[in-house]
Parts: C-alpha cells; sequence; structure tokens
C-alpha cells in the first residue's frame, strides 16, 4: 500500500509460483505488510487444487460507525470481484477477519491467469476501500452518523490515523501529519501551501478544497493530546456529494486512504532532487578549483623556468667579475721599481739617532 499499488506485490508473487508449480507441493507462508497487514497461504498435497488465504487487517473504525469484523457491504464487494475463482470460508481462520479458498482450476492460463491472481492480491485494498467508501457514500444520510457528535478516528496505519468530521451536506477529512526529521517538515509545509494555493484555483475548482494549519482545526477539540501532537501541522479535505457519485468514489477512496504515504513520497524525492543538485553543485565547484590550481601550476612552472635561466646568466656574469677583480688584486701585489729611488731613500729617508747627556740609575728597593 505504500508503493500506491492495490496489489500486494510480495503476495502475488507467492501466488504465481503457487500456481505455476507442476508438482504437488506442501506450502505455508506467513506474510506481514504496511499497515499491520498479515496474511497466511497454505496450500496441501492432498487438496493440490485448491489454496487457502487468510488476512488479517486492521478495521479503520471500530465499533463506533461500522460493525465490528467484516461488514455485509465489504463482503459483499469481496465476493463481486472474485466470484468465479474465489470462495469465501465462513468462519474464517482464528486471528483473521476473512479466509479465501482460491480454486486454481477455474483460473485461465496465460495472460489472464496474471490478471485474476493481481486482483485476488488486491483483496486487502478492497477490505480497507470498501469500509471508507460505505462512510463517503452516505454524505447526506441523517442515519448513518445519528448519535454520533465527536470526530471518527479511522486507521488505516498505526502512526497515521486520521479523522472523519459529519458536517451538513460535507465531510471533513482530517490528518495529523508527522515527521522524525526537521528537514522533512520544512519541505512538507511548502508542499501544503502550494497544494493550497493550486487548489484554490479555477482550473481544479472540482477537486476537493484542501486546507493546511499549523494547529489543531476546531472540529478536533476534546481529543487526546497524544492524537493532537504533531510537528507537520493538520491537512483537511472538504468531501461533498459530486466528489463521491458514480466513479468517482473509488478514485476518491484511494487517493485520501494512501494521502500520508503519498506526501512522504514527495518529501522523500525532493529531499532526494536537493541533495543530487547540492552534489552536482559541489562537483562543479570542485573541478574549477582544481582547473585553477593546474593553471596556477603551469604559470608557476614557466615562471621557475624563466628565473632559473635569469639565474645561471647572472651567475656567468659573476663569475666573469671574480675573475677580472682577482686578475687586478694579481697585478697590485707586485712591487713596482723606479730607477734610483733606493739611493735617494738611504740618503734623505733615513732617520737619524738620538743620544741624551743625562744617565739614568735604577733604583731598588729594599724590604
Amino acid at each position: 500500500m505504500a508503493c500506491f499499488q492495490r496489489a500486494s506485490p510480495a503476495l502475488k508473487e507467492i501466488l504465481l509460483k503457487l500456481y505455476s508449480l507442476e508438482k504437488p507441493t506442501e506450502i505455508e507462508h506467513h506474510l506481514h505488510e504496511y499497515g499491520s497487514v498479515q496474511y497466511h497461504i497454505q496450500s496441501s498435497v492432498p487438496d493440490p487444487q485448491h489454496i487457502y488465504l487468510s488476512i488479517a487487517t486492521p478495521l479503520l473504525s471500530q465499533g463506533v460507525l461500522l460493525s465490528d469484523g467484516l461488514s455485509p457491504y465489504t463482503v459483499e464487494m469481496v465476493k463481486q470481484i472474485f466470484s468465479h475463482a474465489v470462495e469465501i470460508i465462513e468462519p474464517a481462520k482464528e486471528g483473521y477477519e476473512l479466509t479465501l479458498r482460491i480454486d486454481s482450476a477455474k483460473i485461465l492460463h496465460g495472460e489472464e491467469s496474471e490478471k485474476i491472481i493481481t486482483d485476488i492480491a488486491a483483496v486487502q485494498a478492497v477490505i480497507i476501500s470498501s469500509q471508507l467508501k460505505e462512510v463517503l457514500r452516505n454524505v447526506n444520510s441523517p442515519t448513518l452518523f445519528q448519535g454520533i457528535s465527536r470526530p471518527i478516528k479511522l486507521v488505516y496505519h498505526p502512526r497515521e490515523p486520521f479523522f472523519v468530521v459529519k458536517q451538513p451536506q460535507k465531510i471533513l477529512i482530517i490528518y495529523p501529519i508527522r515527521f522524525k526529521e526537521d528537514t522533512d517538515v520544512i519541505i512538507a509545509t511548502a508542499f501544503f501551501r502550494e497544494l493550497m494555493d493550486v487548489g484554490s484555483s479555477e482550473k481544479w475548482s472540482e477537486a476537493p478544497p484542501c486546507g493546511w494549519s499549523p494547529i489543531p482545526p476546531p472540529e478536533l477539540r476534546g481529543e487526546p493530546l497524544e492524537e493532537l501532537s504533531t510537528n507537520g501541522g493538520f491537512v483537511t479535505f472538504d468531501i461533498s456529494l459530486h466528489h463521491v457519485e458514480g466513479k468517482r468514489l473509488d478514485n476518491t477512496v484511494w487517493s485520501l486512504l494512501n494521502f500520508n504515504a503519498y506526501v512522504k513520497y514527495h518529501v522523500k524525492t525532493t529531499r532526494g532532487f536537493i541533495q543530487r543538485r547540492m552534489r552536482k553543485r559541489l562537483e562543479g565547484l570542485v573541478e574549477i578549483l582544481h582547473q585553477k590550481s593546474s593553471d596556477v601550476a603551469v604559470l608557476n612552472k614557466g615562471q621557475g623556468i624563466k628565473y632559473m635561466k635569469k639565474l645561471v646568466a647572472s651567475t656567468k656574469h659573476i663569475k666573469q667579475k671574480c675573475r677580472s677583480l682577482s686578475r687586478k688584486i694579481k697585478r697590485i701585489r707586485f712591487r713596482i721599481k723606479i730607477p734610483g729611488f733606493a739611493r735617494f731613500r738611504q740618503r734623505w729617508l733615513k732617520f737619524p739617532k738620538f743620544s741624551s747627556s743625562i744617565q739614568y740609575t735604577r733604583l731598588k728597593c729594599s724590604d
């Protein structure tokens, strides 16, 4: 049900395998699905022609609007769909609301057989839909809601109940919305506001009017606090008579039953889309950064080659300067010879010796 398919994929697969078996086999399956649904499938060797299918599903409303167990309207709907190949066993298997006996000999071979098995696998959708149909098809019935003043709590999934409120000429369907993640609340709030804007346009004037409020609507006053504790607000649909006329009834019922699942699906896909866009944007930025860094590396490499060439050229020039300077120093170190300068220095540059007539006597210190 969470994947918006009326037929259970797992139940359909098991029934197809049992139908295609050539040799009788003893088989017993216990299957659990969305919404606390349980299936028991049994096939025996002594009776290979028949497959027994038992269904346990929580009823939408216990003992308030609908009778305990399956109502006559629900049983009649099941009989109409599976009249020739399926028989209802009464009483049902203990712990289950409905037990069916499937006659595999009456199921035609080929594509028709798969269609019949698909219809059988959708029995739980028939049960739940028929219960809500029984409520909505009596929108203007004064006797159905007689003596009921409080909202009626309907449970399709244990964690996702919704409420039916009878008003003059219409029925209100109210959904408390709950999410685990705060980001999901933000996405869902934007979705609900967009849904209100689209629903108020002329193009969708035939659709049930939709409203959203972050606080409980007045119609739910007096309900237990745990039923009104939400973080996603409350969505309300106004169902009038023309929404449940003829073939519209089946589509309206299925849309209402799967509204919570549809909201979760929309939020999940939107979050995935945003994450993919963010990753793609991040990859683009990283690619730009890598491209710039490679360009800078190439530029630095070119500048480094030019610098090394200049350094080699300057080194050669310095070596030449050093060689020239060393040669000059070597020249300076040799003595310059001038003819006759030695005699001139002996005669004129000789320092005289001085003597004094005063004599000094060294004194000795006595102890």
